[in-house]
């Protein structure tokens, strides 16, 4: 794909450090705090310790690293929609190792989002372990 592509790229000549925050972390912490959990980790998974930390949204996790907030930074700074790919990426991959592993739910093509397929196979099949209520899929992914 050209996602596949792009991330390839940016690979090649960037360093990419990425957070996970499970579906665990999300109930427990919520979807904000679970999101800075991952932003916290994806910094620590770089080989280096950033100058500067660009942050797509309104809010910058408490960390010892100057940082900045960008609303709509995707679209207003190159690094930042970089990262975006990248994280997209990495989620399509994982939804699609999930997909293999529990087929019939559409993972590898409605990438977790509560699609009518996906929201069908629910009930047909039931949940797997990688649900949990509502019946929605949470990965936040973020890329340093």
């Amino acid at each position: 794909t050209k996602r596949a592509a792009l991330c390839e790229a940016i690979l090649r000549c960037a360093r990419v450090g990425i957070g996970i925050a499970s579906v665990e972390e999300i109930d427990r912490l919520n979807i904000l705090w679970a999101t800075m959990l991952a932003m916290t980790r994806a910094v620590a998974a770089l080989d280096l310790s950033p100058a500067y930390v660009l942050v797509d949204g309104n809010r910058c996790p408490d960390w010892p690293h100057a940082s900045e907030p960008v609303i709509g930074g995707d679209a207003l700074c190159l690094s930042i929609a970089a990262a975006s790919i990248v994280a997209k990426h990495r989620r399509d991959c994982i939804m699609a190792e999930l997909d293999a592993l529990h087929p019939g739910y559409g993972w590898a093509s409605n990438k977790g989002y509560a699609a009518r397929t996906h929201q069908e196979a629910l009930r047909t099949l039931g949940p797997t372990p990688h649900h949990h209520p509502p019946p929605t899929h949470h990965h936040a992914i973020v890329v340093a």
